[in-house]
């Protein structure tokens, strides 16, 4: 296993006036908290932080976005080492934006699935949000530019036709508000990715959960597969640590269940890991639940 650093924090938006993220400080978070020692891998990667900026910038209605496609594109080309070297990816970011680059990579080996755990879709894109009325945030539309939906500086990626995931070869675990009036993209509902709502997981329980999943692979035999671990899927008692916390959410014993069927399977590429803020977490407590987390999952 190859642990990736990924200190981003450009698909965020200022909570305040004059407000930058945490997420960057994450990667340098957990590896404080024992991260190394806890999935002993069999080397890290580090890349720089890039500059984060809240103004809007020539041709683009995202946030960061020129920025976002640089660290996207040099985080591709370490994913893709990985792939080539036989290495699983643990991709630590970072923001969800992060996503994007791993899968970037990942997909010059081939088609992929995913298996998207997040307490939100993460699905906004020009079809449900009118882009003149602010920037968009690329943490929020991670899903839907994977899946092909959005500017093209964040769709389009060298060595890859199409968008980086199919929705029927996409699984989104965890979304809280999709029962919501107010869902925010309910056009998600209308799509051939295979939704598993906090509500329904919780019904059906894990090992079911985990089958489902494993439904959606069987769609593409032979072909690896990513999984991306919002920690904001946690409950917000035991993970509120995040920009956008909230109940009800996963447990540390569900997440570990899922999280640690997927990435035991032989055709897990890799993993990413994101949207932690260690600016909520002064006393390290919540870098030492995602740390406990990862040690309990048979990363190799």
């Amino acid at each position: 296993m190859r642990i990736i650093l990924a200190p981003s924090n450009l698909g965020l938006r200022p909570l305040r006036p004059g407000h930058e993220p945490g997420a960057w400080r994450a990667p340098a978070a957990l590896m404080a908290a024992g991260l190394e020692s806890a999935t002993d891998p069999g080397g890290i990667v580090e890349l720089a932080r890039p500059d984060y900026s809240a103004a809007a910038q020539p041709g683009t209605r995202l946030r960061n976005g020129p920025q976002m496609r640089r660290f996207n594109l040099a985080l591709a080309d370490e994913v893709d080492r990985a792939v080539q070297d036989g290495r699983f990816a643990l991709v630590v970011g970072g923001d969800c934006s992060v996503l994007l680059g791993a899968l970037a990579g990942a997909r010059r080996h081939g088609q992929l699935s995913l298996v998207h755990v997040d307490g939100h879709s993460d699905f906004r894109h020009p079809g449900n949000y009118d882009p003149a009325l602010g920037l968009g945030a690329v943490a929020g539309m991670d899903l839907a530019l994977a899946t092909g939906r959005g500017e093209a500086l964040m769709t389009d990626w060298p060595g890859v036709t199409g968008p980086l995931v199919q929705d029927r070869n996409v699984v989104q675990l965890g979304e809280r508000e999709s029962r919501d009036p107010d869902f925010a993209w309910p056009d998600v509902n209308l799509t051939e990715i295979e939704r598993l709502d906090i509500f329904e997981a919780k019904r059906i329980g894990m090992p079911a959960v985990v089958d489902r999943i494993r439904q959606t692979l069987d769609r593409l035999p032979g072909r690896g597969f990513w999984v991306h671990f919002d920690v904001d899927v946690l409950d917000q008692r035991i993970m509120p640590a995040v920009d956008s916390p909230g109940s009800p959410g996963l447990d540390v014993d569900e997440v570990v269940h899922v999280l640690g069927r997927c990435v035991a399977e032989p055709g897990c590429i890799g993993m990413t890991l994101t949207v932690f803020d260690p600016d909520l977490d002064p006393d390290g407590a919540y870098a030492a639940v995602i740390v406990d987390i990862l040690s309990r999952l048979p990363l190799r």
